[in-house]
């Protein structure tokens, strides 16, 4: 299971399967192929085939950035409602 790095578009697969429950929480894999679902997402891996992607985000602008950029908003808002009561 390679682990993507990246956000991207599928430009070529042979039977490619994704585990995406690192964001969706869901546990079968997800078959991806050019003209359905060809969307792959960093964070998820890489269970069976192979396949060629173009990179279309990276860091904070990919997916799990946006997800993890999110949580840590979210994370010190609390901080600083805990601040000002204290």
């Amino acid at each position: 299971g390679d682990l993507l790095p990246a956000d991207g578009v599928l430009i070529q697969g042979n039977d490619l399967k994704i585990d995406e429950s690192a964001l969706t929480g869901e546990s079968d894999h997800v078959r991806k192929s050019l003209d359905k679902d060809p969307l792959l997402l960093s964070g998820t891996h890489v269970m069976e085939g192979s396949g060629r992607m173009v990179v279309t985000a990276v860091g904070v602008n990919s997916q799990s950035g946006i997800i993890f950029t999110l949580l840590g908003a979210a994370g010190d808002d609390e901080d600083d409602k805990r601040d000002r009561k204290g």
